[in-house]
């Protein structure tokens, strides 16, 4: 709809006398019966109003029920009506009144700015704003701006309640806690939830336990969450650092810093309003306050551990987020134990079989030294055949270069473009000077601009192509480098995170059969080199003796390689020509 010639057409007519496709917005705040009854008579109304006027079409409505008006983020229809908008189904929505819409002035303005953009005109038809009135804006920022007053002071009630509710006693917050249930605005103990809760507690005291490791008892157990599922560990951290659970009264320890987004801040400790419940009528314990104290002390010191160790670490570990199962796609996670003599053995397993079970992946645990012995093998193997390759093209390209003429061809075409520049000048002096009519001027200056263009055209090309070649050099050049620094490292097994992030991209780990893998090796370059891993669980035993064996000597529990390395590097180079010297 043409918003402009709508606007012309209601200086002599009413809304109601210009043909158009109408729709209607609805929305209720809560989903009390009452309420939704309101929204079964909006609805009624407004699909009875649009039918019986002859100049207008009926487009079905937009319904959100129980949401609030504060902000338009999770109103799903409402945003379902914006696209239809876009796509052009209506001419005008009618709604109740700007509340219905948004009570935040800058969704009220932002959105019908943007439907009258898609040539949507909106009608509210309490508060007698039609959009596409030309005063409208004006009205409907005043309109907004009352409506957004309303509902600051809303809040600030809401506040003002809550923080005397806090005064008195009362149980605030989500009814959905673990071992009890509210009643009366105080928290009654539900036996049934309160044996886990209680066994929580007992079993993290001993400091035996993780939380993973509970997760997984309590799963067996038949323990669920509300909604069937598990109840996960950081939902068990959370309960076990709740002080209701000793018997303590606990509020004030969230605030709404932004009324339409309802985003909150937890307050520090120190603001808390927490104290003992004697009486036992508002916050009965569930457990004792020793066995809540002992818990907190193991959650505390093992969170303290974790912060020192990320702290400690100054890299991460050698392979995170490089190593990845071909069987299910998922990263391989490190996990180290201790042999008899104390020495840490690094291992690295699929983390789809860690979250999912034995089962479900059939890969295999690789140790990290088979990992770094791959991957010295990856790049001292290749670095003689990449040497050669590497110089063979260099020297191929220093005699194309010796050959070149462009050079010569170049600095001629640049005098060709200076002549004609010239000869532009001196022909507009021509026609100046009435020597050249204004028509031979034109013809002739159209003849000297082509063939200008044509010679700058290509000048641009051979210039492009000899610094194609200048970069293809220094490429060339890099990779060499890079390989003879990457072997240099690899030989003196100096394999660690910094050389894993600058070399390695990605390893793909297949597994073959029992004890055998397939790895794959995407370098720096973007090829891949293959090898096969076998007899994993008996080449882990003898890998710190590996240096006592002979260099020549052959092995079944080798690396075998299933990749030719030399024509990866040959591939390299040969698709860096081709995506850059095209």
């Amino acid at each position: 709809m043409d918003v402009h010639s709508v606007r012309q057409m209601m200086r002599t007519k009413s809304i109601y006398e210009i043909p158009m496709r109408v729709t209607f917005y609805a929305r209720v705040s809560s989903e009390k019966d009452e309420q939704l009854n309101s929204l079964d008579n909006q609805i009624s109304y407004y699909r009875n109003f649009i039918k019986k006027n002859a100049n207008w079409e009926f487009v079905e409505g937009y319904i959100d029920e129980g949401l609030s008006g504060m902000s338009t983020k999770k109103r799903e229809n409402f945003h379902n009506m914006i696209s239809d908008a876009k796509a052009g189904l209506f001419d005008l929505v009618i709604t109740k009144e700007i509340t219905r819409f948004a009570r935040n002035t800058l969704d009220s303005i932002q959105y019908t700015r943007d439907l009258l953009s898609y040539g949507v005109g909106v009608f509210f038809q309490n508060d007698n704003i039609n959009t596409l009135d030309e005063d409208s804006e004006l009205r409907l920022t005043i309109m907004s701006g009352i409506a957004q007053d309303e509902l600051r002071k809303l809040s600030s009630r809401i506040k003002f309640g809550h923080q005397e509710a806090i005064k008195k006693n009362v149980v605030l917050g989500n009814s959905r806690i673990f071992g009890y249930r509210k009643d009366n605005k105080r928290l009654v103990i539900d036996e049934k939830e309160a044996e886990m809760v209680r066994e929580l507690f007992e079993l993290y005291a001993t400091d035996q336990y993780s939380m993973k490791q509970i997760e997984e008892i309590f799963w067996n157990k038949g323990y669920r969450n509300n909604n069937g599922k598990r109840i996960c560990h950081s939902t068990m951290s959370n309960t076990i650092s709740n002080p209701k659970y000793k018997g303590y009264y606990v509020g004030n320890k969230v605030k709404i810093i932004d009324m339409f987004t309802k985003k909150q801040k937890f307050l520090p400790p120190e603001e808390w309003v927490m104290f003992k419940d004697e009486t036992g009528e508002i916050v009965p314990a569930i457990v004792s306050e020793d066995l809540w104290e002992k818990a907190n002390a193991v959650l505390r010191r093992r969170s303290h551990d974790v912060k020192n160790r990320q702290n400690l670490c100054n890299h991460p570990n050698l392979l995170t987020g490089k190593m990845y199962c071909t069987h299910c796609g998922k990263l391989y996670y490190r996990k180290d134990s201790k042999d008899r003599k104390g020495n840490v053995l690094s291992r690295w397993i699929c983390s789809g079989k860690i979250n999912n079970g034995t089962d479900s992946c059939p890969s295999f645990t690789i140790y990290e030294e088979e990992i770094k012995e791959v991957l010295t093998e990856v790049f001292k193997d290749t670095a003689e055949d990449a040497r050669l390759i590497i110089e063979e093209y260099s020297n191929m390209y220093a005699e194309v270069l010796a050959k070149d003429t462009s050079s010569g061809e170049l600095q001629k075409l640049k005098d060709r473009l200076d002549f004609l520049s010239k000869k532009k000048s001196k022909l507009l002096e021509y026609n100046i000077a009435g020597q050249i009519n204004d028509r031979d001027f034109v013809e002739m200056n159209k003849q000297i601009s082509d063939e200008s263009a044509e010679v700058y055209s290509t000048i641009q090309e051979i210039e492009y192509e000899i610094n194609s070649r200048t970069e293809y050099k220094q490429r060339i050049e890099e990779i060499r480098n890079i390989l003879l620094k990457a072997e240099n490292e690899a030989s003196q097994n100096m394999i660690d995170s910094a050389f894993i992030n600058r070399y390695i991209d990605k390893i793909y780990v297949t597994p073959i059969e029992e004890g055998t893998v397939e790895i794959s090796v995407k370098i720096f370059s973007g090829q891949t080199v293959e090898k096969h891993l076998s007899n994993l669980r008996k080449r882990h035993k003898s890998i710190k003796n590996a240096e006592k064996t002979d260099e020549n000597e052959s092995s079944d529990d080798g690396i075998v390689d299933i990749g030719s390395t030399g024509h990866t590097f040959k591939k390299m180079i040969k698709a860096y020509e081709e995506n850059n010297l095209k």
